[in-house]
């Protein structure tokens, strides 16, 4: 495809008539414009209306220059957010909301101290700052740059470097997130868990993707809800979950606060899509809780805790083998 600049059409910033709701998406996807990217935008926007993904994020290797491509292959169903990923010596990084034709900077790495800089331009553009696969086993693909400044981590990354859709990569990077993340509540600033496909070939978009609470179809609204942690991660659109926690007279649902007043707490969880799954509640004092799905694979689950011994829970969902089917972002309880 000739993306000469006569041809350039950017996507729309909005979805008409789509409101509030819970939206399926992929914010990590290469085309044949990335190192290793073997489809093209038409491609990719075929198999993300297949996956049943709401929104996709353009996110080629250091270029904007697939940015003019979508314009015609975003429509009614699919949101396309313009972005690129950043591949640093020293990690790589996706900066997410990205203004048109914006490209940003990844000739450096964590000793050149200008990491902060190049994450200001993506804030000032109205974007949002992803750190990308932190322990991806090649050169540079580990993240080596502090968390502070990244509005979210993305702790699942799909089948690019790997065979299966979780792999120790993954289990490595959601430990280390799941370790800094009372402290990072407790200190007023928590960064929220996304997960997206890497796309480089076909059959890899939206496994995994994230499920995001937005206020309408929009590139703002979508990424102030991945900013917010109102979002969990699936393996596949076949899965779906909903997770509250209610106490007295109040409720509330992913990445939000609850004041409890005290009260003792009620953790619900409905999920279907995984047969003979492990559900597991996960709180500051780790893994405290652990039940079975039966081989239907949809069930209900309810679980009693409170604020003075939860500061807040989260939800994993695993298949018999081990292999992740879902995981959510906190409910914190106060």
């Amino acid at each position: 495809m000739d993306h000469g600049t006569a041809e350039l059409r950017f996507p729309p910033e909005r979805v008409p008539g789509r409101g509030r709701g819970w939206y399926r998406g992929d914010c990590h996807v290469h085309s044949e414009l990335s190192h290793g990217g073997e489809l093209t935008p038409e491609q990719l926007a075929a198999a993300a209306r297949a996956a049943g993904l709401d929104f996709i994020a353009t996110t080629e290797h250091n270029t904007s220059d697939a940015h003019g491509a979508w314009g015609a292959l975003a429509g009614d169903d699919l949101l396309v957010i313009l972005g690129q990923e950043a591949t640093t010596q020293t990690g790589h990084w996706l900066a997410l909301g990205i203004r048109p034709g914006q490209v940003i900077d990844w000739r450096y790495g964590v000793r050149d101290g200008v990491i902060d800089r190049h994450l200001d331009q993506v804030h000032q553009a109205g974007g949002t700052c992803v750190a990308a696969h932190p322990h991806a086993p090649y050169p540079s693909g580990a993240f080596m740059y502090p968390y502070e400044g990244f509005d979210a981590v993305e702790v699942w990354n799909g089948l690019w470097t790997s065979s299966l859709p979780w792999n120790a990569d993954n289990e490595s990077a959601l430990a280390e997130w799941g370790r800094n993340l009372t402290c990072d509540i407790l200190g007023g600033r928590w960064r929220p868990a996304v997960g997206n496909s890497d796309t480089h070939l076909e059959g890899q978009i939206g496994t995994p993707h994230t499920v995001v609470l937005a206020e309408e179809l929009s590139t703002e609204a979508v990424l102030a809800g991945v900013r917010a942690g109102r979002s969990w991660i699936a393996e596949s659109a076949t899965v779906a979950l909903s997770f509250e926690v209610s106490a007295a007279d109040r409720s509330a649902g992913i990445g939000e606060r609850l004041e409890t007043s005290g009260a003792p707490a009620v953790v619900r969880l409905d999920v279907r899509g995984v047969p003979s799954g492990t559900v597991s509640f996960h709180t500051d004092r780790g893994k405290v809780h652990r039940e079975s799905l039966p081989d239907a694979g949809s069930g209900t689950l309810e679980w009693r805790t409170s604020a003075e011994e939860s500061v807040f829970v989260r939800i994993e969902v695993r298949h018999p083998d081990g292999q992740m089917a879902a995981l959510t972002n906190p409910i914190i309880l106060i």
